[in-house]
């Protein structure tokens, strides 16, 4: 069996680790650099990096900050923030990044997946969606969750996937921040209806919410910031606890 993955997030705001609640109010975390360090010690499989500041200026930094974070670490991680063209996912991947991710200039120019699928192949591709749920539809948002769309969240991945993404990184807006748990059903439909993995994000506060949503939701990887920023979910710890649930993951 394919072993499930553990990823933390980081979310950069000038350098700078931060965390909010339903994509509001941000707090300072700590280094980017240094964080990713430890977590990839600590037995992270991979690390997402969103920047977002995503200024035309930050964009410069953020690259200056993707080489620092490339040569600290040795697993897979990913980028995204700001990325609206092949050129500027070309200087993130020239920095180091193993795979990048877009998601508001996706919803804006679809062809853009295909374009980076073309150029660079499928698995240097994941669509991050943000979705929330409205009168019974989840809609997908741009811009941080702060623009609503009128495209539902599962046709819309299945549109990705079908242009070239490699995989679909889904954040429940709904979910996010609160450490109530994933929304395990919709990710359950999402690993129903996709041949690509799928990454969960959005709710975790505890191990079970993890053992949660890698076995009742069919999620391929679980991504998580705030008990992975503050220390409450120790990395070792949590994948001894999936391993006893029989849930496949490199020790």
């Amino acid at each position: 069996m394919v072993a499930k993955r553990i990823i933390p997030c980081l979310d950069v705001k000038d350098g700078v680790v931060v965390k909010g609640i339903n994509f509001e109010g941000l707090k300072e975390v700590g280094d980017a650099v240094q964080m990713g360090v430890q977590y990839a010690r600590e037995g992270a499989d991979e690390l997402v990096y969103l920047d977002i500041s995503a200024t035309r200026e930050g964009r410069s930094t953020f690259a200056d900050l993707v080489r620092r974070i490339a040569l600290g670490i040795d697993i897979p991680f990913t980028v995204g923030g700001g990325i609206g063209s092949v050129e500027d996912a070309a200087r993130l991947l020239e920095a180091g990044a193993d795979k990048i991710s877009i998601n508001s200039s996706a919803l804006a120019r679809p062809r853009l997946i295909s374009e980076l699928a073309g150029q660079y192949g499928s698995q240097f591709v994941v669509v991050a969606i943000d979705a929330k749920k409205v009168e019974g539809r989840w809609l997908c948002t741009t811009h941080g969750g702060s623009r609503f769309t009128e495209r539902e969240l599962f046709d819309w991945a299945r549109e990705a996937q079908e242009r070239g993404a490699g995989e679909i990184l889904f954040t429940s807006m709904d979910h996010d921040g609160t450490k109530a748990g994933y929304a395990c059903e919709v990710y359950a439909r999402l690993a129903s209806e996709l041949s690509v993995p799928v990454i969960a994000s959005g709710g975790a506060g505890s191990v079970q919410d993890i053992v949660d949503v890698l076995t009742v939701g069919r999620a391929d990887a679980a991504l998580a910031a705030s008990i992975f920023h503050y220390g409450e979910i120790p990395i070792p710890a949590l994948k001894k606890a999936l391993k006893e649930a029989n849930i496949p993951v490199r020790l």
